[in-house]
């Protein structure tokens, strides 16, 4: 009888075994934990292409403070909210007080990179090089997985990257 209960118990002990279940993503393995927060990356990591299109499109903007003209973003270019938000009208409020306060835009200089993987969007660091010498100005490019303007901001030039959007 004794024997009976033992085997009896080892073979419920064996029956109850664990099976590990085993999940995949399409941007991480089952052993490697989902990425979260922000990473900068070396700037030749960014497919050129991603980089041109940033650059593009953020100095489409700035170029705007130049000739008052404003080639509207389609919907291959940017989100939905950014097309209807970037308007000629709220551009020229912005171009008429960067104009008087750092001349005319000359370029955008590409200073770094970031991933954030919390929202999944590439940030595109500029400095925006203006005619004034005063002007200490970045532009920030947002880019989504679908390589769209998420987010577009300017603001004064800091050494150390702060999220901000």
């Amino acid at each position: 009888m004794k024997k009976f209960i033992i085997l009896l118990s080892l073979m419920v002990l064996a029956s109850c075994k664990t099976n590990k279940i085993v999940t995949t993503s399409s941007s991480t393995s089952a052993n490697e934990p989902a990425k979260t927060g922000i990473q900068q990356l070396p700037l030749t990591s960014v497919d050129l292409a991603h980089k041109t299109r940033a650059y593009e499109l953020g100095k489409r903007i700035l170029n705007t403070c130049n000739t008052s003209k404003f080639k509207p973003f389609t919907s291959d270019e940017a989100t939905q909210s950014i097309i209807n938000n970037i308007t000629l009208e709220k551009l020229s409020k912005t171009c008429n007080r960067y104009r008087q306060s750092y001349g005319d835009f000359k370029d955008l200089q590409l200073a770094e990179i970031y991933q954030d993987y919390d929202d999944s969007t590439t940030v595109f660091r500029y400095k925006a090089l203006y005619t004034k010498e005063v002007a200490n100005k970045e532009l920030r490019v947002y880019m989504n997985n679908e390589n769209k303007v998420s987010g577009i901001k300017s603001m004064d030039w800091e050494t150390t990257f702060e999220r901000k959007k």
